[in-house]
């Protein structure tokens, strides 16, 4: 069995699908062309779970899935395939459940404080010793909690527990009879109003998820008991490879590469990792690459047409509010996040600079207030989600500048007299010297250095990915996990010079175009495209729409979240409009995401239902739907072009191709929970069967199918090809974009051709004389069964049947 996966098939698991399901499916799975399933979370994780990022037993298989059972049949299963298996892995965190007995590591910490044989488990800052873990799960403060009796002792099981309704605590020993005020106050944990955590909270958590705490991988004991079970699967051959969970999150993720590296003995890892702008993995990372969303923007961007970005400005600027461009989006956005979410991580910081530079002389004169300015300007400013510095050891020329970067944008709003503070917070994040030579107290500098990192992936993670992207719709399909709204378009020039780096740097990275995280499917993403090559024609129909649905409209509704009902309602589009209570449900996330009229703390029921009520009203009208029908009809064809394009040079350009589940076929999914929705799965083999058959396919899903199925198979069939060589084909016209792959005796072995920008290609004529250069042999489209000659080729006559051609030297 191959340690590195040919390709990937993501797989949601959960109760309604568990590992038997899983194993029902292996058939179709390889008839599809896949070589390894590519698993969600497998570990126990909290009741009810939809996701398995909660995990609360690092040594137990989830029990909702089958258990170890059933797992040990789905190995089975994939042996006879000849199949293997990647899984997920959460290194960064573990559920605060409810109860919190299920998680047994944590129990300990809530009953025996410091002294529990977990304590070091957690990232709690215990003060001086005695400070108490909060736990802030209560619906009103502690006061009026205790004045309505909602607390109580129960002495009934095997231990006495503090009960708050469906929440259980245990107690410190000797505690139990004490009168209840004085019970409550004498445990290791202080129980608060759910209010309080954001702004005192000493535990680290995942972002601004309280119920998920952040654990110190890097600590040997707690990387051998929460990667025992992995390491075990990997030796046994049940599993090939590791997907790592948001790697950002740890204090030093090269460490745990290199731990996992070394005691995997150098398998196959992916990490989650969002690269921002031009920025690189950094290459001391033991790891095979990435999880793809670096090659999702690049892929996405070359059927988006650059010249729709002025006029889409200023149509999001007729019918929105709110800034004219991203960046003043970001800046709030960020700085919202910094000063409510993260106030308790920002907070541990000051106290860090303030502890440092109190016990050195030459540092005393900088305030607290100094640095909890400076702080929140770095962390707004900071453009990525780690700057990778290690502490002891000098920054690599990237680390520095990128922090000088966010130096002197912070520089820019600041103060003068908090330019000198700010190059102190500069030199002690670097590893710099400052202050006395014998640099005093080192372990809270390293800490430093270390936590600001932590707390700059939340800081972009909620304040770009969930807020910014859901309050600036220029164009939707831009807005998405590791994309730039502002990137808009990538020419074929630019993809080749990044997938030619991708072959000489990460060759086994996975690519993506769809995932449990993305905001869209890559099918919404590709409609939603089009508008960039048919700006005027969408600003019309906008228009007109709103015109007939004005009766709908109530006035509480902004410009900003009625465009994009509509963007949505276009990108979802597929012989009728998405199902209202699906679309509702989506839209009662992104609103609350945005934060701007609601949220998630702080529900605004009326605005809420005034949304929902247009939404329902919109897809329900017979006139609105008809107009949004007749726009879609005529941009089908560009539909067409960008779904099959955008898929065959995923599945063939340079890397390890995943799958999502049901992706195979047109799936108009929006964010999860919608992406999670259950597969047909006897539906998409019948239709493969049929397209084996020699049954032409019927309409763009039977296209897309076939287009994957048979990228797939020729991976399978040359797996060489496909791990070794890229080289751009060239094309007469900027509507082409073609690649070889492989080098038998110097020249590729296959070769995708694909179309870009179908509208405009229309506007100028179609192909004409157009032609693309093939290399020299003869050549046989396995899609099609057509065959060519190399030479220049006609581009019309190599993508007269379909708007893609991926070719098998004969």
């Amino acid at each position: 069995m191959r340690t590195t996966p040919l390709s990937t098939y993501r797989l949601q698991l959960r109760a309604e699908f568990g590992f038997d399901d899983a194993a029902a499916i292996v058939e179709y799975l390889d008839r599809l062309g896949v070589s390894h399933l590519y698993l969600s979370p497998i570990l126990q994780a909290a009741p009810g779970s939809t996701h398995g990022y909660d995990v609360v037993d690092h040594e137990q298989l989830s029990r909702a899935a089958g258990g170890a059972e059933a797992f040990a049949r789905l190995s089975t299963r994939l042996t006879e395939q000849e199949m293997g298996a990647i899984a997920d892995v959460v290194p960064n965190h573990m559920s605060v459940p409810t109860p919190a007995r299920l998680n047994k590591a944590l129990w300990s910490v809530l009953r025996d404080g410091p002294g529990s044989p977990f304590a070091e488990w957690f990232d709690v800052d215990w003060g001086a010793g005695d400070q108490p873990l909060l736990m802030a799960v209560l619906g009103q403060r502690i006061g009026q909690v205790l004045t309505a009796g909602e607390i109580e002792v129960d002495t009934s099981g095997d231990e006495p527990v503090l009960r708050y309704y469906e929440h259980e605590f245990p107690l410190k020993p000797g505690t139990e009879t004490l009168p209840l005020a004085e019970l409550v106050g004498s445990q290791w944990y202080r129980l608060a109003h759910w209010k309080v955590a954001d702004e005192e909270l000493n535990y680290r958590r995942f972002f601004d998820v309280d119920t998920l705490a952040a654990i110190r991988v890097e600590n040997p004991t707690v990387f051998d008991a929460t990667h025992g079970l992995f390491l075990r699967l990997l030796a046994e051959g049940r599993l090939t490879g590791l997907r790592i969970d948001h790697p950002d999150g740890l204090a030093d993720p090269r460490g745990y590469l290199r731990r996992l590296a070394e005691e995997t003995g150098g398998a196959w890892v992916v990490v989650e990792k969002i690269l921002e702008g031009d920025e690189e993995l950094p290459n001391d990372w033991p790891c095979a690459g990435t999880t793809g969303y670096d090659a999702l923007l690049r892929i996405c961007g070359l059927f988006v047409d650059p010249a729709g970005a002025a006029p889409l400005s200023n149509l999001n600027n007729e019918l929105t509010e709110g800034p004219a461009d991203f960046a003043t989006v970001i800046e709030q956005a960020k700085r919202e996040v910094v000063d409510d979410g993260q106030y308790a991580e920002v907070h541990r910081l000051v106290e860090l600079l303030a502890r440092i530079c109190q016990d050195d002389v030459r540092l005393r004169d900088h305030t607290r207030r100094a640095f909890h300015e400076v702080v929140t300007e770095l962390l707004v400013a900071f453009d990525r989600y780690r700057a990778y510095v290690v502490p002891g050891e000098q920054p690599s020329y990237e680390s520095v500048q990128a922090m000088e970067h966010a130096v002197e944008v912070a520089r820019g709003r600041l103060d003068e007299d908090r330019h000198e503070t700010l190059d102190l917070v500069r030199d002690l994040l670097l590893g710099r010297e400052a202050g006395t030579a014998a640099r005093i107290d080192e372990d809270a500098r390293h800490e430093l250095i270390i936590r600001f990192q932590q707390t700059c992936g939340p800081v972009m993670a909620k304040g770009v990915e969930d807020t910014s992207f859901y309050r600036w719709f220029r164009l939707a399909g831009l807005n998405e996990v590791g994309g730039d709204p502002d990137h808009f378009g990538v020419s074929p020039e630019e993809f080749h010079v990044y997938a030619a780096r991708l072959v000489a740097h990460w060759p086994n990275t996975m690519t993506t175009l769809s995932t449990h995280d993305t905001k869209r499917s890559e099918d919404v993403r590709a409609r939603l495209a089009v508008l960039a090559e048919v700006p005027v024609a969408w600003a019309d129909a906008v228009r007109s729409w709103r015109e007939l649905a004005v009766a709908h409209r109530d006035p509480l509704i902004d410009g900003t979240t009625e465009y994009l009902i509509w963007q949505t309602l276009f990108g979802t589009w597929h012989d009728g409009p998405i199902e209202a209570d699906r679309l509702c449900g989506y839209l009662e996330k992104a609103i609350r995401e945005a934060k701007r009229h609601t949220s998630w703390t702080s529900p605004n029921a009326e605005y809420e239902e005034a949304v929902e009520s247009f939404a329902r009203a919109v897809v329900a009208d017979a006139d609105v739907l008809d107009a949004v029908r007749r726009f879609s009809h005529a941009q089908a064809e560009v539909v067409r072009c960008n779904v099959l394009g955008q898929k065959l040079i995923q599945l063939t350009m340079p890397g390890v191709p995943d799958v999502y589940q049901g992706s195979e076929l047109l799936d108009l999914s929006l964010v999860d929970p919608d992406n999670r929705r259950p597969v047909d799965y006897k539906l998409r083999s019948d239709r493969l069967a049929r397209l084996d058959a020699g049954v032409k396919p019927s309409g763009l899903a039977d296209e897309k199918l076939l287009v994957t199925s048979r990228a797939l198979r020729l991976r399978r069939q040359l797996p060489e090809a496909f791990a070794g060589a890229y080289a751009a084909l060239p094309t007469s016209s900027g509507h082409a974009i073609a690649f070889g792959r492989g080098s038998r005796g110097g020249a590729p072995e296959v070769v995708t051709v694909a179309t870009r920008l179908r509208a405009r290609l229309y506007h100028l004529g179609g192909w004409g004389d157009h032609t693309v250069v093939l290399p020299d042999g003869h050549w046989t489209d396995v899609l099609t069964g057509r065959t060519f000659n190399g030479g220049s080729t006609r581009l019309h006559d190599l993508l007269d049947d379909l708007p893609v051609a991926l070719l098998a030297r004969s």
